[in-house]
């Protein structure tokens, strides 16, 4: 479950961050690298052009390699065998945590039994990223950060109080119109949600979570920021009396703490829920961008410069949450030899050098109210603009290009089933009332959102 990570270049952040997460690769051997120093060409050396055989018949180079390959090979197994036994307890949990670093967070929930080659080759086909994400509909969900609130140009039948609030420049209609899907875009993502709502509507119209299908190839998903309560958390920070009390903001630590690790299970059971209605999808699930300078230079209106490297921290802290819980639904996936993936998207840093405070920001600041009424956070504030929406699809897209680090698998019997017709039957899901108008959404109070 991988996400490209954070270049602190921007626009266009392309790699992965050091934080592990998802998509980062590990150092291969370079191309050519031989043990004994023979060309890559010749894996056996140069043999009779060897000035070296003292007379000797022209395999006798060879055979000398071939034992000095030998020795190395039994050399370092005994290394590996040191090193192993020296640092990982003589237990199953020992050697599957050892395989876990190794395969940087791809865990499977049991040893991994052989592949028999009827299991390989019958029931599921090997796809490559691209093609495993594109072959059905792409369903995109998540709270206003996905629905695109604040980046202007809404869909009127969201845009009004208690509304959904999708933007025509939100990442899902970026992805959509970029890649050539065999189906198409149901966008449901909605301001104000939380993991827990997405959980509670389940089997109601207005569910998101119902709107994924057998033949989604592709979920896009970011949720969290109102299960952590991350906008009053801000609220908190910079409505506050007197104005320079440091420590009304770092004193939520312990409140924002027991929501991450309330949140933890949320998650699970959200993507659980995604992967039992569209067991063949691609799951991408996203994180949150860092709102201020990893540096901030002064004061953002009340925020200090210690209350802003503490609020990114709280973000930080927070995606790492959500990209382990990630990381241990698709070793499950992966252990047990199932179809599709659950990903994390890296968006830390995808608006690097435009944070709120910058002259030309991809965020939206704070709104202020009328004269005599003071700072207020309003619903937008603290939301990616247009331009922000775009960085954060370029994070999209490419996980969706690059894939997660391993083997993806869809169903053979999904493939050879899907149709155009069966794609658009499915769009909305199998709850959504025909001819009627859509639900806008939670009536959550939309200033809580994201």
């Amino acid at each position: 479950m991988s996400a490209r990570g954070e270049d602190p270049g921007a626009p266009e952040p392309v790699s992965d961050e050091s934080s592990g997460a998802a998509g980062a690769g590990g150092p291969d051997d370079e191309p050519g690298t031989v043990v004994d120093g023979s060309p890559p060409d010749h894996p056996d050396g140069p043999g009779d052009a060897s000035p070296d055989t003292g007379g000797e018949a022209p395999g006798r180079p060879r055979k000398r390699r071939r034992g000095a390959r030998a020795a190395i090979a039994v050399s370092l197994l005994l290394v590996i065998t040191l090193v192993v036994t020296l640092t990982v307890p003589a237990t199953r949990e020992g050697l599957m945590g050892l395989w876990c670093d190794v395969t940087r967070g791809v865990c499977p929930g049991e040893e991994l039994p052989p592949i028999a080659e009827d299991e390989e080759s019958d029931w599921r086909v090997r796809m490559e990223p691209e093609e495993a994400a594109l072959w059905g509909n792409y369903v995109a969900l998540g709270d206003s950060y996905s629905s695109g609130d604040g980046a202007g140009d809404y869909d009127p039948e969201t845009a009004e109080p208690g509304g959904c609030w999708r933007s025509e420049n939100a990442y899902p209609h970026i992805i959509g119109e970029e890649f050539d899907f065999s189906g198409s875009l149901a966008f449901y993502a909605c301001s104000s949600h939380k993991g827990k709502d997405m959980l509670s509507e389940v089997g109601a119209p207005e569910s998101q979570i119902e709107r994924v299908t057998e033949n989604t190839s592709l979920v896009t998903i970011g949720i969290g920021g109102n299960d952590l309560g991350f906008t009053p958390v801000l609220r908190t920070c910079i409505v506050r009396m007197p104005l320079l009390e440091s420590s009304v903001c770092v004193g939520q630590e312990e409140e924002l703490e027991s929501r991450m690790d309330a949140f933890e299970e949320t998650l699970a059971e959200v993507l659980g829920e995604i992967r039992d209605r569209a067991p063949d999808a691609r799951v991408l699930v996203l994180g949150y961008p860092r709102l201020f300078p990893e540096e901030p230079s002064g004061m953002y209106y009340t925020l200090t410069v210690s209350d802003q490297v503490w609020l990114n921290s709280v973000a930080q802290r927070f995606n790492e949450r959500i990209r382990d819980g990630v990381y241990a639904v698709d070793g499950d996936v992966y252990g047990g030899r199932g179809t599709g993936s659950v990903e994390y998207v890296n968006t830390f840093s995808a608006l690097n050098g435009y944070e709120v405070s910058a002259e030309e920001s991809w965020l939206n600041g704070i709104v202020l109210g009328q004269l005599g009424e003071g700072l207020r956070v309003d619903r937008a504030s603290f939301h990616p603009t247009a331009m922000g929406q775009m960085s954060i699809a370029e994070r999209v897209r490419l996980q969706i290009l690059q894939g997660p680090e391993r083997t993806l698998y869809t169903s053979r019997e999904t493939l050879d089933d899907v149709d155009p017709d069966q794609l658009m039957s499915e769009l909305g899901g199998p709850l959504d009332p025909v001819g009627v108008p859509e639900t806008p959404g939670s009536p959550a109070n939309e200033a809580d959102a994201p």
